[in-house]
């Protein structure tokens, strides 16, 4: 018998500009439902490629704000975070870990555009 799977993540692009502050909100629902967050943590991470190093980390209390029964996230990079980052393409994950299983929900590129 044949399965077909789909990647349940999301896939959303970015484009943020080196320097600059990054902020992006977003609600995390399933079936229509928001996703409660309240025992949850999330990461967001920049990658040159998939398993490269890190370009950038976020977590919860230091980048990430968990708006816990309303399924929603804040996203924020600092300019300074984003001024250490070279211009040019990555790829970015956001995962939400509840105990020990962890869901990646957004997946995509990551652009920085260079400072003027």
């Amino acid at each position: 018998m044949a399965v077909n799977e789909t990647d349940p993540a999301g896939e959303y692009n970015i484009i943020c500009r080196q320097g600059d502050t990054f902020t992006r909100g977003v609600t995390i629902t399933t079936a229509g439902t928001a996703y409660n967050l309240t025992n949850a943590t999330a990461a967001f991470t920049v990658r040159a490629a998939e398993d490269a190093t890190v370009q950038l980390a976020l977590t919860n209390g230091s980048g990430i704000t968990l708006g816990g029964t309303a399924g929603t996230a804040l996203i924020t990079a600092t300019a300074t975070q984003t001024s250490a980052i070279e211009a040019g393409v990555y790829t970015y994950d956001f995962t939400i870990t509840e105990g020990a299983a962890v869901t990646t929900f957004l997946v995509g590129s990551f652009t920085v555009l260079g400072s003027i």
